[in-house]
């Protein structure tokens, strides 16, 4: 299981932008926790694609307590990843 933090710089203001995802909400929450990210702020919760979009200072804070970090690519990766993980866990009903 990991936290996740991308390369993508996107303007905001004066802030300059990226995404932190993770395996599960729990590691994404307790992360969010430690780095002083606030969990209003999340994205998408509850779904495959919940994400911080956080600040480039608190990417840096991500990445110094663990965060792994990746591309564009991997981003897509993870996603598919976890979307597939909920599929195979909806029970098919047959009718």
């Amino acid at each position: 299981m990991a936290v996740y933090v991308d390369d993508m710089k996107a303007a905001y203001g004066r802030m300059v932008m990226c995404h932190m995802l993770a395996d599960s909400s729990a590691e994404l929450m307790a992360m969010a926790d430690r780095i002083g990210v606030a969990r209003k702020w999340i994205q998408k919760a509850g779904t495959y694609h919940e994400h911080f979009d956080i600040a480039l200072s608190k990417r840096a804070l991500a990445v110094a307590a663990g965060a792994l970090e990746i591309d564009r690519q991997g981003v897509a990766a993870i996603l598919k990843r976890k979307r597939l993980e909920i599929a195979a866990r909806v029970p098919v009903t047959e009718g």
